[in-house]
């Protein structure tokens, strides 16, 4: 009779600790939902109101050749970031390395401060120093929490996935708990 009682409450102690497991699981579903919703939502409605746009597909602004990964969103809005990634790098990263031979905005900062009165790189350096900006924040403001957002979301199915197999294993305790008395 001992090990009877001894057995049930084991079934109904893991039985309690599963379904609090289950419960736990599904709040972090539900907050990683919440991470991912907020986090793609902003970047989206950040990426729309600066109205940047791909130029249409083998048009001069975004020839084949020069740049064969963006066919793919010529015309297209970038809304996302994954298409804020593309332009950052792929377009504005390959402008600027025709402007001063390559150079970075450092580099070209340091040149400029050896020889303040030369106009080309005065004009090099400021045109790096708005272009590395701008690809700075499309990485870190679009793509870097659009990635954030997209994590949490694939934590949050784990997470309602575990929850679901979490429930299952519950009702089968419960389920023997009811068949051993």
């Amino acid at each position: 009779m001992a090990k009877k009682a001894d057995r049930k409450t084991i079934d109904v102690t893991f039985t309690l600790l599963g379904l609090a497991m289950t419960v736990v699981l599904f709040v972090a579903g539900c907050i990683g939902m919440y991470a991912y919703n907020f986090a793609t939502t902003n970047v989206k409605n950040e990426l729309v109101a600066q109205k940047i746009f791909f130029p249409p597909a083998g048009s001069p602004g975004l020839d084949a050749k020069e740049f064969p990964g963006l066919q793919k969103y010529g015309g297209q809005q970038v809304d996302n970031g994954v298409k804020a990634k593309a332009y950052a790098n792929e377009f504005i990263g390959k402008h600027l390395e025709k402007i001063a031979d390559g150079k970075t905005y450092s580099e070209v900062s340091a040149l400029a401060m050896k020889d303040p009165t030369n106009a080309k790189l005065a004009a090099q350096k400021q045109t790096l120093f708005q272009g590395e900006t701008l690809r700075g924040i499309l990485l870190g403001d679009g793509y870097a929490y659009w990635t954030f957002g997209m994590i949490a979301y694939y934590a949050a199915l784990l997470a309602f996935a575990g929850a679901a197999i979490m429930l299952v294993l519950v009702l089968l305790g419960y389920r023997r708990i009811k068949q051993a008395k």
